[in-house]
């Protein structure tokens, strides 16, 4: 009788949570304990969740018995439904073990020995996917997914909950059209997007918003209530504005709803579009609404790209540690998933390039492009509101 190898496997979800996590829990525990599998690879996989981001790595007792719900034990039957669920079945958090104020990274690897860890699969953003780099690099098998509504994660051309996020951007803003235009009002929707726009420019642009406000490009606010004016002179009965809640005024800073930082160092940022909505008003004395988004973009069940892209993602990390290809975070490139080292992409973001992305004359996405050094004109859907 042949023994088959057997080999753990532990997998967390860290930072905001957003939809498409789930879906890639999911895959990760079938395609792991795929029984087809077992037999070409010589390897029976088992996999635990880590429960609360890379937290439960600290909350673990002893022993596999004694761990007061930091780690789960999942397999095919516990996960056959969670694709369909936003969020995150195992919890997360913005605990850091390198926090200076909590300095545990040493606990952090003892645990993962401890519970007999191959290795440790982290799905998250900059700042969960910079733990797994430093851990990777002290020794640890690490293997990352990308997740940020925010895409600002370089080398990657794709996020988990990025898609899902810019849906409910797109509902959000066709209800408010009706009130909008009902009154003759002009609404400034917050979007969140710290030090990326991404959310702001392109949720801007599939809705139809007339100006976008995005963190990359400070604004004037005397171009905002010209553009504005513009609008109803040439007969606009009202204006959508969407503004990211990193984007600040020419020589202002950013708007932060409270001080300090958590753990992964983030300013709690909000209010850009409170503020926004008072400067316009005051300027135009046209009548101005605010609406803030805020969690309402990581709620709600996965569209079907972001549970497509949890399947793909969630394979494609097994796969490396099936080939011991480790400190890797998966990717899609050029339509293909693919890998790349976790290092490049520390301490670096994916940012909107407002030369070639923006349109600064119009607050807006562009509507040409350049190519071979001549200009194109491109047809594009017109940003005036009806």
């Amino acid at each position: 009788m042949v023994t088959m190898k057997k080999s753990r496997i532990g997998v967390l979800t860290g930072g905001g949570d957003c939809a498409g996590l789930n879906p890639a829990l999911k895959w990760v525990v079938k395609t792991a304990m795929d029984e087809r599998l077992e037999w070409e690879r010589g390897v029976r996989y088992e996999v635990v969740g880590i429960r609360e981001g890379w937290r439960g790595l600290v909350s673990v007792q002893q022993t596999l018995t004694d761990m007061e719900g930091s780690i789960v034990p999942l397999n095919p039957d516990i996960v056959r439904t969670w694709d369909r669920y936003g969020g995150t079945m195992l919890g997360t958090s913005r605990f850091s073990p390198y926090d200076p104020k909590n300095e545990c990274s040493k606990l952090v690897i003892e645990t993962i020995e401890r519970l007999g860890l191959e290795a440790v699969i982290a799905i998250g953003g900059d700042g969960t996917l910079a733990i797994a780099t430093r851990l990777s690099k002290e020794g640890v098998n690490v293997v990352g997914i990308p997740k940020t509504i925010d895409k600002d994660l370089p080398e990657t051309d794709y996020s988990l909950g990025y898609e899902t996020a810019l849906n409910v951007i797109v509902e959000e803003v066709d209800r408010l059209r009706t009130t909008a235009g009902s009154h003759k009002r002009i609404f400034v929707v917050e979007t969140m997007g710290r030090t990326a726009g991404w959310l702001a420019l392109e949720g801007g642009e599939a809705c139809g918003a007339y100006i976008i406000l995005i963190p990359e490009y400070d604004f004037s606010f005397d171009k905002v209530n010209e553009l504005v004016m513009d609008a109803r002179r040439s007969g606009a009965r009202y204006e959508i504005i969407i503004a990211a809640e990193g984007a600040k005024p020419v020589g202002g800073s950013e708007t932060v709803k409270k001080a300090g930082t958590d753990s992964f160092g983030h300013k709690a940022l909000g209010g850009i579009g409170e503020f926004v909505a008072r400067e316009i008003e005051k300027g135009t004395k046209l009548e101005t609404r605010s609406v803030v988004l805020s969690h309402l973009q990581r709620g709600g069940a996965p569209c079907a790209y972001d549970r497509r892209m949890g399947r793909y993602f969630g394979i494609a990390a097994v796969d490396l540690i099936v080939n011991k290809n480790y400190g890797k975070m998966v990717c899609f490139r050029n339509g293909k998933i693919s890998s790349i080292p976790l290092e490049n992409i520390y301490g670096k973001l994916n940012l909107v390039d407002p030369a070639t992305q923006y349109d600064a004359d119009r607050y807006n996405g562009r509507r040409s492009i350049i190519s071979n050094g001549k200009k194109k004109n491109v047809q594009r859907l017109s940003t005036r509101q009806g």
